[in-house]
């Protein structure tokens, strides 16, 4: 792949993920509970890095290894010593500070000057010769931006030809959110320890992470016993919500959806909409809309059934539908708002997008039966702060939707995250950039929608129609690259992500 897709190989990938503070406060208690030392678990993240470094680069002879002031530096004297031991050159840089290193830290560097190795100051002229980084300067711990020579030293190693490989963390991404406050590294792989944390897969993270590695150090006994309140999905889930049908199944069994939009001059957002509900095995779609779009909607796609918005019309298929999907082309005029008025009271399950968004920032409601799906400006507008602050904090974003509207809150971008009312959280790890185009949202809420006239609970069909529109266009990324993807290319291969049980039958 050409870009900047996080990539991983999934069996070694966890889906738990923990947050950065609980993490850290757990590693002592797992090694305790294990009778492992601390730094015998700096030993076996040095020993891990190091495969992985050597794996991927095998025929490198010279790294360069940055050193921070704390645990993450630890590892680096730690992946330094295995080096050396393995024939390879090294050239260790560690920054300076008056505070002492934590002890395991201290450790592993006296285990390095006992075997002969040098410590350099952070400030030298690097060697011609370095055809490898091993990047240990900043780890889970950082809140800020990096500061003076740590921050001189990541722009020169993103600066340098050689690749970087990260310990645990790129330098400078924030491990609980993913934010980019000052220089980060641009990690050609990233090696991440014990646990996922939520920054190594949404905000910047795909800028910066590189190909994710994951090894949990000997503590995979421990971390299978414990609970965490964030889960990674992907689309090796998808046969947990998408089993096979029954052979004697009928259309409405499958979920009767009607989809509210397409005001003057947006025909294309609802057309997309209520194709890709249909793309996504919704048993009946219902489209009420704007006359002058009913005739080319049923042109080019004659299985929807379109009508268009009155009073009369709104009332009799809110009667009959199961799900409601609002707000694609929906508009901000009297039209739609009236619909939107109306569909506030309907007592089954909804979801809101765009333009009912954007209304529902001006009239603010609470709704348990409702998922809202925006992207950061539209949760900037319903959360009244700039796309920035959405932006820094993704995971809390998403809370505070929840718990200012109700229901669940999708918030879209590059690792959605997905809350609801009961706590449960999750972050899709699919997607490419190839989707950065318009009428993916659009898509999405067809998606959605007709995962939900399918059975699933608000929150499942939010978590599995976002993993069901980043694996269709991963399949395309895959195949085509990113670059020039259009939302309506995915209906080719919607229909195979959800059927996962048949997805691998015959190539696209």
């Amino acid at each position: 792949m050409t870009d900047h897709t996080v990539k991983k190989n999934p069996a070694s990938i966890p889906h738990s993920i923990w947050d950065a503070d609980d993490l850290r406060r757990a590693e002592k208690e797992a090694a305790d509970a294990l009778g492992i030392t601390l730094y015998e678990l700096m030993l076996r993240a040095g020993e891990a890095a190091f495969t992985a470094a050597r794996g991927a680069y095998p025929d490198s002879t010279h790294w360069l290894i940055l050193c921070g002031h704390g645990n993450n530096g630890g590892d680096g004297y730690v992946v330094a010593r295995l080096a050396v031991a393995a024939g390879i050159g090294v050239t260790l840089l560690a920054l300076e500070s008056d505070k002492p290193l934590p002890e395991e830290a201290s450790e592993a560097r006296e285990a390095w000057l006992n075997a002969g190795g040098v410590i350099h100051a952070a400030d030298i002229i690097w060697p011609d010769e370095i055809d490898l980084i091993v990047d240990g300067l900043l780890g889970t711990g950082l809140q800020s931006a990096p500061r003076d020579m740590a921050a001189t030293l990541i722009e020169r190693a993103n600066a340098h030809p050689a690749p970087v490989v990260a310990l645990d963390i790129p330098s400078g991404l924030i491990a609980q959110t993913g934010a980019t406050p000052g220089a980060v590294i641009q990690a050609a792989h990233t090696v991440t320890f014990i646990a996922l944390k939520p920054g190594l897969l949404t905000g910047k993270a795909r800028d910066v992470v590189g190909e994710l590695h994951h090894n949990a150090l000997g503590l995979e006994s421990w971390l299978a016993g414990q609970e965490t309140r964030l889960t990674r999905f992907d689309a090796s889930q998808l046969s947990q919500w998408l089993p096979p049908r029954r052979p004697t199944s009928h259309k409405g069994d499958h979920g009767k959806l009607v989809i509210i939009g397409g005001d003057h001059g947006t025909a294309g957002a609802i057309r997309m909409t209520a194709e890709a509900a249909l793309r996504s095995g919704a048993g009946l779609v219902r489209v009420l809309t704007r006359s002058e779009n009913i005739a080319p909607i049923i042109t080019a796609r004659p299985e929807l059934m379109v009508h268009e918005l009155t009073p009369q019309s709104l009332e009799e298929s809110l009667e009959w539908a199961d799900v409601v999907a609002i707000g694609p082309g929906l508009g901000q005029q009297a039209w739609g708002k009236q619909a939107l008025q109306k569909v506030e009271n309907f007592r089954k399950s909804m979801l809101w997008d765009a333009d009912a968004l954007n209304l529902l920032a001006i009239n603010p409601d609470k709704r348990h039966n409702r998922i809202l799906t925006p992207h950061p400006g539209e949760a900037a507008r319903l959360l009244n702060c700039s796309v920035a602050e959405i932006e820094s904090d993704r995971l809390l974003s998403a809370q505070r939707l929840v718990k200012r509207y109700g229901g669940v809150a999708v918030l879209k971008g590059a690792g959605t995250v997905v809350a609801c009312e009961s706590g449960a959280m999750g972050i899709i790890d699919a997607g490419n950039a190839g989707m950065a185009s318009g009428g993916m949202g659009d898509v999405l809420s067809g998606i959605i929608g007709a995962l939900l006239g399918q059975k699933l609970t608000p929150y499942d069909a939010a978590c599995a129609g976002c993993v069901v529109h980043g694996a269709a266009a991963d399949r395309l990324a895959a195949r085509y690259g990113t670059r020039g993807m259009l939302a309506t290319d995915l209906f080719c291969t919607l229909r195979r992500v959800v059927n996962p049980d048949v997805i691998d039958v015959e190539n696209d």
